[in-house]
């Protein structure tokens, strides 16, 4: 068992977050389809206290919200825990998507920059827009240009009030296309469009797989609509996933249990734990 696991997304801990109203349709179905309520309090020395525990040396963190404009408060709060943790986070910000503003935007990704963060996180489902909406292809452009990785929320969102199709995988194709520079992770792998976003992964070696937020037991369960991820992820697709567990929806001690059980090859749960990512993140 690999020792210096990297955990690709953790969410900034609730106490460092700006005052937030979420709206039941969102926070209620979360809550009952995932069991998210329970792990709201979650503090960052509990982070501290999991990671530690199982192993896990460093985990990038982001800034991620649903609702509201609460980017910039979100985005200071990781980068200064970035700076006072000596290596053990890196910093993915977020972008505020309530109102675009092309300008705010490209300036929040040159902030994020400055900061010396890996990338950013987008969720455009939760504000109407679609992954390859065009107002988003500015701060693509800038990503590219600069370096820095985006993080792209794919497949099924349990908001009642945003449709997922959205967040289908095949819309990075077409921005992979546009930028074939560009790095780009996408978050939850795509499920239920498995297919698709295998297919995806396939065509451009940019566009790396995470699947954080997810039971990773269910990876390997036959009837869930996997199998053809499972597959590819031990051969083809080995340079390209990463481990992550979005805690504190997926807690450290259960993330790095079950992928230890999904019977993965040894050297390909390796690179899932830490060698694709020290890779891509430059560690």
């Amino acid at each position: 068992m690999t020792t210096d696991i990297i955990d690709a997304r953790v969410r900034l801990p609730r106490q460092f977050w700006p005052k937030i109203e979420v709206p039941a349709a969102i926070a209620g179905q979360y809550d009952a389809v995932l069991g998210t309520g329970a792990t709201k309090a979650k503090t960052f020395d509990d982070l501290l206290g999991e990671m530690e525990a199982n192993g896990v040396s460093r985990a990038l963190m982001h800034a991620e919200f649903e609702v509201g404009d609460p980017a910039d408060a979100m985005n200071e709060a990781v980068a200064r825990i970035v700076r006072e943790n000596d290596g053990r986070f890196l910093g993915v910000g977020g972008v505020s998507l309530e109102h675009v503003s092309i300008s705010r935007l490209i300036g929040q990704v040159e902030w994020c920059r400055d900061a010396g963060f890996v990338g950013l996180g987008l969720q455009p489902a939760f504000f109407g827009m679609s992954l390859d909406d065009r107002r988003l292809y500015p701060l693509y452009a800038r990503a590219e240009q600069l370096g820095l990785i985006v993080f792209l929320h794919t497949g099924v969102n349990y908001s009642r009030m945003h449709p997922m199709r959205h967040d289908q995988p095949l819309l990075i194709d077409d921005i992979a296309c546009d930028f074939p520079e560009l790095r780009i992770v996408a978050c939850h792998a795509g499920w239920p469009w498995v297919s698709e976003m295998v297919a995806v992964a396939r065509k451009h070696p940019t566009v790396f797989l995470e699947f954080g937020g997810l039971a990773p037991k269910y990876l390997a369960a036959e009837g869930t609509g996997w199998d053809v991820m499972f597959r590819y992820m031990n051969s083809l697709l080995s340079d390209q996933i990463l481990y992550g567990t979005d805690w504190p929806v997926i807690g450290m001690e259960r993330g790095v249990t079950e992928w230890q059980g999904l019977g993965l090859k040894e050297a390909v749960l390796e690179k899932a734990f830490a060698g694709n990512a020290k890779r891509l993140f430059g560690l």
